[in-house]
């Protein structure tokens, strides 16, 4: 097991990847440095061999698929990630290790958001979405994250070997972040600066296909770790609809003595029983949540005896 593993997942950086291998080795000089490339085609692999770095492959496309492959593969006691993009200073790096190691969080987030992201990032929306999703996720889940897509962090070997990897592309930072709070796992954030690109390199993340599926990602997993508050938001809204339809044709009966709009009174009923099914289905897997959180700490107590013996 490697005490301090630094994972870089790559896609045509040639530009900026020597630079990030060089930084990590003078940052972090105990710390294994692992670049897995995903399908470059330009001579990413080649450079950061030159830089001294361990070279590995995932050939499914994504940044989610590369990070999967990543805790597969590697042990370590703390495991630092960085784009390869040379966006992120690594002089911040032995702080966020301390943390995992020393204090035991699970993971530590590379807070951009509170520095220089907004005067350093040139594209507008990207400022809007990152906003967008703190705020949704901080709400939603009653969080307090700074930055919810940074692209530097630290974890620990427990989160590593727990985190359940579904998302294939750039959403896979808010699938982390929501399984870290959810699961009441120990986060921290540290304030990191940000730099923009250096002319020539190009970001791989789409502004609006990326976005969505960030969005949907949130919706996802929302329904998943709090089935009862999706739910009942949707029972919730029927519930509403139903009345705000039934009330007219009531009314109508009261002054008349007469059913005038069957239709509507039907689908009324409808609704309503579409809101009752809803609340119980939010009744019955929030039971179903709250059992795989319970199965989740015995996990986290396998992990724990797991990395006693390696």
């Amino acid at each position: 097991m490697d005490k301090i593993a630094v994972l870089i997942p790559c896609y045509n950086e040639e530009l900026t990847i020597k630079k990030v291998v060089s930084d990590a080795k003078k940052h972090l000089p105990e710390a294994t440095i692992y670049v897995y490339d995903n399908n470059s085609k330009d001579k990413t692999e080649e450079y950061a061999k030159e830089a001294g770095a361990i070279v590995r492959h995932e050939y499914l496309q994504g940044k989610g698929n590369v990070i999967r492959r990543m805790f597969r593969e590697i042990d370590a006691q703390c495991y630092i990630m960085i784009d390869g993009d040379d966006t992120y200073p690594l002089e911040f790096a032995p702080e966020m290790v301390r943390l995992v190691i020393d204090e035991q969080a699970d993971m530590v987030v590379g807070d951009r958001l509170s520095s220089t992201y907004f005067t350093e990032n040139k594209r507008p929306f990207h400022n809007f979405g990152n906003s967008f999703v703190r705020f949704s996720i901080n709400h939603l889940f009653k969080s307090d994250i700074k930055d919810i897509m940074t692209g530097f962090r630290a974890f620990s070997f427990s989160f590593a070997k727990t985190f359940p990897v579904l998302s294939k592309g750039f959403e896979i930072e808010t699938e982390m972040t929501i399984h870290a709070v959810y699961n009441n796992m120990d986060v921290r954030n540290v304030i990191v600066d940000y730099r923009d690109r250096p002319e020539g390199s190009v970001s791989k993340l789409s502004t609006y296909s990326d976005g969505f599926k960030v969005i949907k990602t949130i919706i996802r997993l929302f329904k998943n770790y709090k089935p009862f508050a999706f739910f009942g938001m949707i029972s919730a809204i029927l519930t509403i609809l139903s009345a705000a339809f039934f009330i007219p044709v009531l009314i109508d009966y009261f002054e008349t003595g007469l059913v005038e709009r069957f239709p509507t009174l039907i689908t009324c009923g409808f609704v309503f029983m579409m809101a009752i099914q809803s609340f119980f289905a939010g009744n019955i897997l929030s039971t179903m949540a709250n059992k795989n959180r319970r199965d989740f700490e015995q996990t986290l107590i396998n992990i724990d005896l797991m990395k006693k013996n390696l």
